[in-house]
């Protein structure tokens, strides 16, 4: 799936009217402006490091050492739809879209 797809739809805080008519420029909040893995990663490696249950520290143990879905769940006595659920998981709790986000919180976390 392409991260088009999955990202989340922001609302807009202010009416359209009042933004046109300001005369101050008008700035993104930093979290819009950056890519949405950097700051994730930087919240995730301090403030919800411990969210992680340890069966999803495991398997994203296993994928950031490059283990496909298949591999990671045979060496977790696992299905691999359950090495899948658990990587949603983590994607939903840590707001991360991409295998190379989970990558660098892993390496972030010391797994």
């Amino acid at each position: 799936m392409s991260p088009a797809l999955t990202a989340p739809i922001s609302t807009p805080t202010a009416p359209a009217a009042s933004v046109s008519s300001s005369s101050a420029p008008v700035s993104a909040p930093a979290a819009e402006t950056s890519a949405p893995g950097a700051q994730a990663v930087a919240a995730t490696s301090e403030a919800d490091a411990p969210a992680l249950a340890p069966r999803e520290r495991e398997t994203l143990r296993h994928i950031a050492a490059g283990c496909t879905y298949l591999q990671a769940a045979r060496q977790m006595g696992l299905s691999k739809h359950t090495v899948d659920a658990y990587l949603r998981r983590i994607r939903a709790k840590l707001n991360i879209t991409t295998t190379a986000e989970m990558t660098r919180l892993a390496v972030s976390l010391g797994l």
